[in-house]
């Protein structure tokens, strides 16, 4: 018996399946597209997970970037903290959360681009973490709001913009698209309608509401 497992040799090994790992997708007319883990689309992240996980990651690196270039001015005693923090907040906030609407986002993303944006505010304010000053108070002095909540109204503002299209609208049409096929192990991942179901009941809204655009708009800014 010894022998016969010491002589055994999977035929699998010695004629393995052809293609088992692709590369490559074959649209058609002689073209084929490359298979990637992730790629750049108008300068937010995708990635074959569907998560937000890269997008964060590369959006934060281009709010670094954006805010070397505007040192000089953010981090200038001669320019008043509210000059500076709307500055910021055009400049460096919108580079980190550009595309930012569509992201399924989980609570690890959060908290990247929350210590990204503590990061940018204690260093116009010249403050650290050794200061103990609260971020609230901080970000109060430059008039700017927490990334967080800049995230999830600009998400919410989405959200309503599509909402209030007409039912025959292929982007509302996409929003409630199911995706059908079986997924990774474990539970379901995030999407971006459920994360903005829980944007709805943080702020007690539901998609009717949507129809009226002023109220929709004033329950959004009412949390600063």
């Amino acid at each position: 018996m010894s022998g016969v497992a010491e002589s055994f040799i999977c035929r699998g090994c010695l004629s393995p399946v052809a293609g088992a790992v692709r590369t490559s997708v074959d649209v058609g007319a002689s073209a084929k597209l490359e298979l990637v883990d992730k790629f750049c689309y108008l300068g937010d992240m995708l990635s074959v997970d569907g998560d937000a996980d890269a997008a964060v990651e590369a959006r934060v690196g281009v709010g670094w970037s954006e805010f070397g270039q505007l040192v000089p001015l953010l981090a200038s005693g001669d320019v008043s903290l509210v000059v500076r923090g709307g500055l910021c907040s055009g400049c460096v906030g919108g580079g980190m959360l550009h595309g930012g609407e569509t992201w399924p986002v989980g609570k690890e993303g959060v908290v990247a681009l929350r210590r990204a944006g503590m990061g940018v505010v204690g260093w116009m304010c010249g403050v650290g973490l050794k200061d103990g000053l609260p971020g609230g108070e901080l970000r109060g002095g430059l008039g700017v709001d927490g990334m967080a909540l800049v995230l999830q109204r600009s998400r919410l503002r989405w959200c309503g913009r599509v909402l209030r299209r007409d039912d025959e609208d292929w982007v509302r049409g996409c929003v409630g698209h199911g995706v059908g096929g079986s997924g990774p192990g474990g539970g379901p991942g995030r999407s971006w309608r459920g994360v903005v179901r829980e944007d709805c009941r943080a702020r007690e809204l539901n998609e009717g509401d949507a129809v009226d655009r002023c109220g929709w708009r004033g329950v959004m800014e009412e949390a600063r």
